[in-house]
């Protein structure tokens, strides 16, 4: 089964807590802290493997968890960090947020990989907080927690050839007769729905890969039937084979046929619209003479596209058409395919903001993804953890903010769930 859209969970790894230790030796009455820092969460790599071709693998496994860096122990032993999770993907899988939409990778080279989470860091052990006037610290920072996220992976093939043309033109039988694939083929409309591939060896020992895409109608450059899914299929070919059947079998017009793909094409990307064409008037061996024939072959030479007549049954013309192929083939390069200009790629740490303060009645409020973090490596039961969040929140330049907007000795201060009195 051609599975080419999933949905899953990923999570990376908690941060392992920093140690509260102090040395304790024999004839060493005061040995000072010696607490051990947290190790760092694991991350989640996702991994181009060639040899795989769909991504059924995640109908069935819907969440991927790294492991948790562990704690710091004394004596400055930090914890071991957390396992990595290496998620292997097809080439030309593309990672969506599925909140948002965006895409934050796109992996579509040999051997790429990318880390899309990154784990927690470990919190610090006791002995990096002593200091002249605070020689013995009780108390550590806690691991930061890992973060999570729902994606949404697509995958879209890269082929050199893409077979392309309305339902029942006779692709599935092109591909079939030139390849070792074996797609369903019947006398009825969408017995393709998925996308097969096969691999075009020739005569003169080149090959190349081949995609039948599944067959297209009016409307699906605006998503109808399934548009959006197959045309993005179409967007990682280096050329196409535009397959036309000019017996008529089913009472439409080859011609009419011809300018109705291209015109989808063109309502979807631009860029798709002037991929190369090979045009394939298929099912010559039924056609009752040649008119629709010479009819098409004006509409492709219009458009500057080479035209051959073929029989995917009897084999007429396959092997022209196909040599031509591997002929154009070689004066395309093989270009790294990206996303259309128009879709932005961005990465987690897009999503992380500083801080923000504002004023909610009579009290000031702080927010943010860096000051989170920070209270929740805190110990607020301690007093000197409890001073040393208040110094970060001078560093971060909380403090100058809520000065810079009014705040008076006596004003509540809310951050998160926590509320303090403002004092300088």
């Amino acid at each position: 089964m051609f599975i080419d859209y999933a949905k899953i969970v990923i999570i990376s790894g908690k941060g392992g807590n920093g140690a509260i230790s102090f040395r304790r030796e024999k004839y060493i009455a005061n040995g000072g802290p010696d607490g051990g820092d947290g190790g760092k969460g694991g991350s989640v790599f996702f991994q181009v493997d060639l040899g795989l071709n769909t991504l059924i693998d995640f109908r069935y496994k819907k969440k991927f968890v790294a492991g948790n860096g562990e704690n710091g122990s004394g004596s400055r032993c930090n914890g071991k960090k957390g396992e990595d999770i290496y998620i292997k993907v097809p080439q030309g899988t593309i990672i969506k947020d599925e909140e948002t939409g965006k895409i934050i990778a796109d992996l579509s080279q040999e051997n790429q990989v990318e880390c899309i989470l990154k784990g927690g860091k470990g919190g610090k052990g006791n002995c990096h907080f002593a200091t002249a006037t605070r020689q013995i610290p009780n108390f550590a920072e806690t691991g930061e927690l890992g973060q999570e996220k729902s994606i949404i992976l697509e995958l879209k093939l890269i082929a050199d050839v893409g077979l392309l043309g309305f339902p029942n033109v006779g692709k599935s039988t092109l591909l079939s007769r030139m390849t070792t694939a074996t797609p369903k083929i019947a006398n009825y409309h969408f017995t393709t729905i998925d996308p097969n591939l096969g691999v075009v060896k020739l005569e003169n020992g080149g090959s190349f890969v081949m995609a039948d895409i599944p067959g297209l109608i009016e409307g699906a450059s605006e998503g109808v039937g399934l548009g959006h899914k197959f045309l993005r299929h179409v967007e990682r070919t280096r050329i196409l084979i535009h397959v036309v059947d000019i017996a008529g079998t089913e009472g439409r017009d080859p011609v009419d046929d011809f300018n109705k793909i291209n015109s989808e094409l063109e309502k979807y990307s631009e860029a798709l619209a002037k991929k190369l064409q090979i045009v394939a008037a298929n099912k010559s061996d039924v056609a009752q003479d040649d008119e629709n024939f010479e009819r098409l072959s004006k509409a492709a030479k219009e458009k500057g596209y080479e035209i051959f007549k073929i029989s995917a049954v009897t084999g007429e013309g396959l092997k022209e058409l196909f040599d031509r192929a591997y002929e154009v083939l070689q004066t395309i390069p093989k270009v790294e395919f990206e996303v259309s200009d128009d879709v932005a790629y961005y990465t987690l740490e897009d999503e992380d903001e500083g801080f923000r303060v504002y004023k909610e009645g009579s009290k000031f409020v702080v927010e943010g993804k860096q000051v989170e973090e920070l209270m929740r490596r805190i110990n607020f039961s301690d007093y000197e953890s409890l001073a040393y969040f208040h110094l970060n929140l001078r560093k971060i330049g909380v403090d100058a903010e809520l000065r810079r907007q009014g705040v008076k000795n006596g004003d509540i201060v809310q951050i998160f769930d926590w509320e303090f009195e403002y004092e300088e």
